[in-house]
Protein backbone atom coordinates (compact mmCIF):
# COMPACT_ATOMS: atom_id res chain seq x y z
CA UNK A 1 0.00 0.00 0.00
CA UNK A 2 2.74 2.58 0.80
CA UNK A 3 4.23 2.10 -2.69
CA UNK A 4 0.92 2.97 -4.33
CA UNK A 5 0.46 6.00 -2.07
CA UNK A 6 4.00 7.18 -2.86
CA UNK A 7 3.43 6.67 -6.58
CA UNK A 8 0.21 8.68 -6.51
CA UNK A 9 1.81 11.46 -4.46
CA UNK A 10 4.77 11.54 -6.85
CA UNK A 11 2.44 11.81 -9.83
CA UNK A 12 0.53 14.62 -8.11
CA UNK A 13 3.83 16.40 -7.40
CA UNK A 14 4.90 16.00 -11.05
CA UNK A 15 1.60 17.39 -12.33
CA UNK A 16 2.01 20.33 -9.96
CA UNK A 17 5.51 21.00 -11.31
CA UNK A 18 4.23 20.97 -14.88
CA UNK A 19 1.16 23.12 -14.20
CA UNK A 20 3.19 25.67 -12.20
CA UNK A 21 5.78 26.09 -14.95
CA UNK A 22 8.66 24.68 -12.89
CA UNK A 23 9.21 22.02 -15.56
CA UNK A 24 9.58 24.63 -18.31
CA UNK A 25 13.32 25.40 -18.61
CA UNK A 26 12.71 28.68 -20.47
CA UNK A 27 10.49 29.92 -17.62
CA UNK A 28 13.05 28.82 -15.02
CA UNK A 29 15.91 30.50 -16.87
CA UNK A 30 13.86 33.71 -17.12
CA UNK A 31 13.27 33.50 -13.36
CA UNK A 32 17.02 33.19 -12.79
CA UNK A 33 17.83 36.08 -15.17
CA UNK A 34 17.29 38.84 -12.60
CA UNK A 35 18.99 41.56 -14.67
CA UNK A 36 17.49 40.54 -18.02
CA UNK A 37 14.11 39.05 -18.86
CA UNK A 38 13.23 38.33 -15.22
CA UNK A 39 9.95 36.47 -14.65
CA UNK A 40 9.04 36.61 -10.93
CA UNK A 41 6.08 34.22 -11.22
CA UNK A 42 8.09 31.21 -9.99
CA UNK A 43 8.86 33.09 -6.78
CA UNK A 44 5.15 32.87 -6.00
CA UNK A 45 5.16 29.14 -6.79
CA UNK A 46 8.15 28.59 -4.51
CA UNK A 47 6.68 30.81 -1.79
CA UNK A 48 3.42 28.88 -1.90
CA UNK A 49 5.30 25.58 -1.72
CA UNK A 50 7.32 26.77 1.28
CA UNK A 51 4.15 27.90 3.06
CA UNK A 52 2.34 24.61 2.42
CA UNK A 53 5.40 22.61 3.49
CA UNK A 54 5.85 24.70 6.65
CA UNK A 55 2.25 24.14 7.72
CA UNK A 56 2.25 20.50 6.61
CA UNK A 57 5.42 19.68 8.55
CA UNK A 58 3.91 21.18 11.69
CA UNK A 59 0.87 18.88 11.41
CA UNK A 60 2.81 15.77 10.42
CA UNK A 61 5.58 16.10 13.02
CA UNK A 62 2.98 16.61 15.75
CA UNK A 63 2.02 12.95 15.22
CA UNK A 64 3.89 10.29 17.13
CA UNK A 65 5.02 8.51 13.98
CA UNK A 66 4.40 8.44 10.23
CA UNK A 67 1.35 6.62 8.87
CA UNK A 68 3.37 4.01 6.94
CA UNK A 69 6.56 3.74 9.03
CA UNK A 70 7.63 3.25 12.63
CA UNK A 71 9.59 6.51 12.99
CA UNK A 72 10.38 9.78 11.22
CA UNK A 73 13.72 9.80 9.39
CA UNK A 74 14.86 13.42 9.57
CA UNK A 75 18.33 14.74 8.81
CA UNK A 76 20.43 15.45 11.90
CA UNK A 77 23.53 17.01 10.33
CA UNK A 78 23.45 20.81 10.57
CA UNK A 79 27.01 21.92 9.86
CA UNK A 80 28.02 23.69 6.66
CA UNK A 81 31.01 21.88 5.20
CA UNK A 82 32.88 21.80 1.89
CA UNK A 83 30.82 18.97 0.34
CA UNK A 84 27.61 20.89 1.08
CA UNK A 85 28.95 24.13 -0.44
CA UNK A 86 30.37 22.31 -3.47
CA UNK A 87 27.14 20.36 -3.98
CA UNK A 88 25.03 23.52 -3.72
CA UNK A 89 27.30 25.30 -6.21
CA UNK A 90 27.12 22.39 -8.68
CA UNK A 91 23.35 22.21 -8.25
CA UNK A 92 23.05 25.95 -8.94
CA UNK A 93 25.31 25.77 -11.98
CA UNK A 94 23.32 22.86 -13.39
CA UNK A 95 20.03 24.63 -12.68
CA UNK A 96 21.27 27.81 -14.34
CA UNK A 97 22.66 26.06 -17.40
CA UNK A 98 19.91 23.51 -17.96
CA UNK A 99 16.87 25.20 -16.45
CA UNK A 100 16.04 21.98 -14.58
CA UNK A 101 16.45 20.62 -11.11
CA UNK A 102 15.83 16.90 -10.40
CA UNK A 103 12.06 16.89 -9.77
CA UNK A 104 11.06 19.02 -12.76
CA UNK A 105 13.55 17.17 -14.97
CA UNK A 106 11.86 13.84 -14.27
CA UNK A 107 8.42 15.43 -14.70
CA UNK A 108 9.53 16.86 -18.06
CA UNK A 109 10.46 13.37 -19.27
CA UNK A 110 6.76 12.55 -19.07
CA UNK A 111 5.82 15.38 -21.43
CA UNK A 112 8.64 14.67 -23.87
CA UNK A 113 10.74 17.81 -23.32
CA UNK A 114 13.80 17.17 -25.50
CA UNK A 115 16.34 18.84 -23.21
CA UNK A 116 15.59 16.32 -20.51
CA UNK A 117 16.93 13.48 -22.65
CA UNK A 118 20.40 15.00 -22.19
CA UNK A 119 19.94 16.54 -18.75
CA UNK A 120 18.52 13.53 -16.86
CA UNK A 121 21.27 11.06 -17.88
CA UNK A 122 23.91 13.69 -17.04
CA UNK A 123 22.21 14.31 -13.70
CA UNK A 124 22.14 10.58 -12.92
CA UNK A 125 25.84 10.24 -13.78
CA UNK A 126 26.54 13.22 -11.50
CA UNK A 127 24.57 11.62 -8.66
CA UNK A 128 26.44 8.35 -9.15
CA UNK A 129 29.81 10.17 -9.23
CA UNK A 130 28.94 12.13 -6.08
CA UNK A 131 28.22 8.88 -4.22
CA UNK A 132 31.48 7.34 -5.45
CA UNK A 133 33.57 10.39 -4.46
CA UNK A 134 31.73 10.84 -1.16
CA UNK A 135 32.68 7.41 0.22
Amino acid sequence: MPVIVNLLLGLLFGVGLIVSGMANPAKVLNFLDVFGTWDPSLAFVMGGAVLVAFIGFRFVLARGRPVFDTAFHLPTKRDIDNPLVLGAALFGIGWGLGGFCPGPAFASLGVGATGTYVFVPAMLVGMWAARRVGR
